[in-house]
């Protein structure tokens, strides 16, 4: 044992008599650099499957979701799914007590992405009804990915419709108006459109209805920023709530 010690501390005291402070400084600053190279490689990977859309960039959250389903599978549940305003909401299942939902939101999706998992987010479920939530994306693309047109929001939300009337035609689908947004005022107007055009499509049709959050977002005309977390794109507690208060009552009517 005393050898193990003095062979330790020798080894030790040899390392330490190597390497003086600027050896640590630039030893560091190389970890440091392959560390920022490694997620910029990463982020840039991620950035041209977004572009090129590949849904497979959501795949751990897919993942995660097959494996709760082995757990325990949900049947015949409200599915909340879309974006990451829906994947963030921690609180869905409280807040819409006692109705029985289940959350199906994930990463930062879009429609088609949406499309691509549907036996993953939607048809394992047997759903009541499904609220969706998704479009901001869409419109306001990524960095170095150019968001798409209103008309192509509707259209894929159409796609999105046509398969789950595969199911049944009788499964109501409720689409949440795309929220105003903190921090992509550029791409409002066009979000507004694509709100007008999906709100006219499920008019007058059976089992689609078009939920208006908009409204109650703003105060005196102007976005109310106070429901938003510091990224200006996600909502905080008081937010979550605000869409509790709307879209609560609307399924209570229809499922109580």
């Amino acid at each position: 044992m005393q050898y193990l010690i003095l062979f330790s501390n020798n080894t030790y005291n040899g390392i330490h008599s190597t390497f003086d402070m600027n050896d640590w400084i630039t030893y560091a600053g190389i970890t440091i650099f392959a560390a920022v190279f490694y997620i910029f490689v990463n982020i840039l990977g991620k950035l041209k499957r977004l572009k090129n859309y590949d849904a497979t960039v959501w795949g751990g959250d897919i993942d995660k979701f097959v494996s709760e389903d082995l757990k325990k599978l949900a049947n015949e549940v409200i599915v909340f799914t879309g974006s990451s305003s829906i994947k963030y909401w921690e609180t869905l299942e409280n807040d819409m007590a006692p109705l029985s939902v289940i959350n199906r939101g994930f990463g930062c999706s879009r429609i088609p992405d949406v499309l691509y998992y549907f036996e993953d987010v939607v048809l394992p479920y047997n759903p009541r009804a499904i609220v969706f939530y998704a479009g901001e994306n869409d419109i306001s693309g990524f960095p170095m990915v150019k968001g798409e047109s209103a008309e192509t929001v509707l259209n894929n939300f159409i796609k999105f419709c046509e398969l789950t009337a595969q199911i049944s035609e009788d499964i109501p689908i409720y689409f949440v108006s795309i929220k105003p947004p903190k921090r992509r005022k550029k791409q409002w107007s066009e979000m507004q459109r694509a709100n007008k055009l999906i709100q006219e499509y499920c008019e007058g049709k059976n089992q689609l209805y078009y939920i208006d959050i908009t409204d109650v977002m703003m105060e005196d005309g102007k976005i109310n920023y106070s429901l938003f977390k510091w990224d200006g794109i996600h909502l905080n507690a008081e937010g979550y709530k605000l869409w509790t208060s709307v879209i609560k009552p609307i399924l209570i009517e229809k499922f109580r």
